[in-house]
């Protein structure tokens, strides 16, 4: 069951950053000034809106600003198409255009010479929804649906992992990509006898797939030594020290990765533990493509105050 008082000092500062989201549009409004103004640290504020309100951070805004320029074109006909755009955060009219089409399916400038009769009823819901704000209901349903979930996969432990010496590649670009770093890693370890039943890997994540762009995330694909070893070429040493973590040991499939993520973090914030400047680590204990229904035996890691 989640602690009502912690439950109630989240909604209030989900709130007070949709408020704040709500009431800036026209400004530009990064993930570091909106978490700021909620007393969240970045990292953690992404994953909790995204958990409770079920979009991320700049999919929310994108909407608000849409659905604010929707609302100008049918009542304020006075405004050309450039000025609506400005007047929503948009500086470019083609990412303006471009998004208002996605959105509404229609362009901005055949919108507003539509008859307003026809898109009568986006005013008339704008106006019944009103601004948007976190019940107490909706945060405990998304945040104990991530809970439970959890639970039936795991029982998260707080421990000390062990020291771990480890010969790494860095990768910078898409989290998909991480699987043609991990071949370079093995082709490098096989012949060095550093593969066998009991090898284990470690993906250090240095950046969030939530907040980073997908071409700038950093991450390390790592082995663990158990003796040391002459390094070569691209690949380094890095020590991973012992780390007071949240441990998950799941055995998951690759698509339940996010959904475990997002849940290990949900058991954080609702205990009351805080991050720590360390970065979160998965360590594999098997290879997926050698288990009967392809799945992943891992521990989830995040480091922890």
């Amino acid at each position: 069951m989640i602690p009502s008082k912690i439950a109630k000092e989240n909604i209030a500062r989900l709130n007070t950053a949709i408020t704040f989201i709500e009431g800036n549009l026209s400004e530009k409004l990064s993930l570091e000034i909106i978490a700021e103004k909620a007393h969240f640290s970045p990292f953690h504020f992404h994953r909790l809106f995204k958990l409770v309100i079920g979009e991320t951070v700049h999919n929310f805004i994108n909407r608000k600003r849409i659905e604010k320029s929707a609302a100008y074109l049918l009542h304020q006909k006075e405004k050309n198409i450039t000025q609506i755009a400005e007047a929503v955060g948009f500086n470019n009219l083609s990412a303006f255009s471009k998004s208002f089409k996605k959105f509404y399916g229609i362009s901005p400038n055949k919108f507003k010479e539509e008859s307003p009769d026809k898109y009568s009823k986006i005013s008339k819901t704008e106006s019944k929804i009103g601004k948007v704000s976190v019940t107490f209901e909706q945060y405990i349903c998304n945040v104990n649906d991530a809970l439970n979930w959890l639970k039936m996969k795991t029982n998260p432990e707080i421990k000390k992992t062990p020291r771990l010496d480890l010969a790494y590649i860095a990768h910078k670009g898409k989290i998909e990509a991480i699987g043609s770093i991990y071949n370079k890693l093995v082709k490098w370890a096989t012949p060095k006898g550093l593969i066998n039943e009991q090898t284990r890997m470690v993906t250090i994540y240095h950046d969030s797939p939530k907040i980073t762009d997908p071409n700038n995330l950093r991450m390390s694909a790592c082995i663990v030594l158990n003796d040391p070893i002459d390094l070569d070429g691209e690949v380094n040493l890095r020590i991973l020290s012992p780390t007071k973590c949240i441990v998950s040991r799941l055995e998951i499939a690759p698509y339940e990765f996010q959904q475990a993520w997002e849940s290990s973090f949900a058991f954080m914030i609702e205990n009351g533990y805080k991050k720590s400047e360390v970065d979160p680590f998965e360590i594999y204990y098997n290879n997926a493509a050698e288990h009967p229904e392809n799945k992943f035996i891992v521990d989830l890691c995040i480091p922890i105050l």
